[in-house]
Parts: structure tokens; sequence; C-alpha cells
């Protein structure tokens, strides 16, 4: 099979295999959809076995078949689960949470808690409310080691790895950009932050221009956004 990975799946199983050779790794991907990341993990990554987990059949069986042309079934096991519900403790030192809403990753780790304790590490890739995923994680004792942030087809996609640990407290610039990405000036972040401060540019003139009280509350809401990704980009001024 010609598996061409797109650049933002690409990312996960790098930040996953974190340029290690993984043998003795066992990782799970939850919602696997064609069961993409398992197969580069093993195949690319040095992965020593998978479990590709999916709550719908589907997505399953698309990963099965998938798995099926690259002789992998000796290495990768398909599991219908709804989040971490069909992993046992200790069952995976891994967990790959990509391509959900922030909202639903944290449900996953919350309610997968027992799970996620025993695991060496896990790598989420939120597709919206990411601020509320690095809040989640810094309130529930855990630790973001490394991030990633790439473009593909005109949209952002950032992702992070995840350990046990204590950090000191966030500001709202790095609950809402990373302050991994901050702290290496990653120069997607910076084209990120500059499209965020356009963007939020053009929807404060408009809110100016409008004299109702709603429109006013969200311009103060607007500018503190605005502010926040104006903060972000002074990372990147040489000083």
């Amino acid at each position: 099979m010609n598996m061409d990975l797109s650049k933002r799946l690409c990312a996960v199983a790098d930040l996953t295999a974190g340029g290690k050779k993984s043998t003795t790794v066992c990782v799970a991907d939850i919602g696997t959809d064609h069961g993409y990341i398992p197969i580069s993990l093993i195949k690319e990554k040095g992965f020593g076995h998978a479990i590709a987990m999916d709550v719908n059949r589907g997505p399953l069986e698309r990963a099965r078949h998938h798995i099926a042309l690259e002789g992998l079934e000796e290495y990768i096991e398909t599991r219908l689960s709804d989040g971490l519900r069909e992993l046992a403790r200790d069952e995976v030192q891994c967990v790959i949470i990509a391509g959900m809403g922030g909202a639903l990753c944290t449900k996953i780790l919350e309610e997968g808690k027992e799970v996620v304790e025993g695991l060496q590490y896990f790598v989420l890739q939120p597709q919206s409310e990411i601020w509320k995923v690095r809040n989640y994680l810094q309130e529930n004792g855990y630790c973001i080691v490394e991030e990633d942030i790439v473009l593909e087809d005109g949209k952002y996609y950032p992702m992070m790895r995840v350990e046990k640990g204590v950090e000191s407290p966030y500001s709202e610039t790095e609950l809402r950009y990373g302050r991994v990405l901050l702290k290496k000036r990653h120069p997607v972040l910076k084209n990120y932050l500059e499209f965020v401060a356009k963007e939020k540019e053009r929807i404060l003139k408009s809110l100016k221009a409008s004299p109702t009280q709603r429109a006013k509350r969200r311009a103060l809401e607007v500018e503190r956004e605005l502010e926040t990704a104006k903060e972000g980009l002074s990372c990147y001024v040489e000083k």
C-alpha cells in the first residue's frame, strides 16, 4: 500500500516517537480512523506493538484493511472502544488522541484516568480549545514536555507530548499558544500568531463601528485576545 501520511499525521508520529526507536513501547491510537499512525509507528519508527482503537465500526474496518495490506496483523491489534474504556491499566505505555476537539480530548483523559495514570506519556493533537486542554493538564498534574505545530491546507495544527509532572503556572499567552513553542520560537507558530493578530484587528475594527453594548463588550474581549497574540509575537523580537 502506498501510504503517504499527511503533514499533520507525520508530525504526530514524529512527536510520539521522539526521535527514538521504541521497540519496547506499545501505543494505543484513540480514534484511529484509517490506522495510518499505528502503521507508521510500526514500519517507520520501530515500535513493537500498537492497538488501533475507534468508537465506530466503519473506521475500524478501514484500519483493519490497511493493516492487512501492510502485513502487520501480528503487530497491530484493532479494538472497538469508546475512548480508553477497552484498555487496561499498564497495557500500553503511550496513548495518542489526535484529530478531536479539545473538550473531547479532556473528556477521554478524565474518563480514562486509571489508564492514563499508568502511561509513560501521551500525545494530544486537539482540533479546538487547546488552551482548555493545556489548563486541564496543568490542573491534573501533567507536564507538556514537547510541542509542535504544522500548517496544512490552510489550517494550523498544534500538538503536544505530555508526561506526569508539575510546571509553573502558565500565562494566558502560554495557555493559548504553548510555552514550549514560544520558547523555541517555532516559525510556524509565528505565522499563526501573525494570522491571529491580523484577524483580531479586523474583527475589532468592525466591532468598534457598532454602537451596541453587546459589540462593546465583545470588543473588550477581542482587544484582550489581540494583546495576547501580540505578547506571543514579542518572543520573536531579538533582544
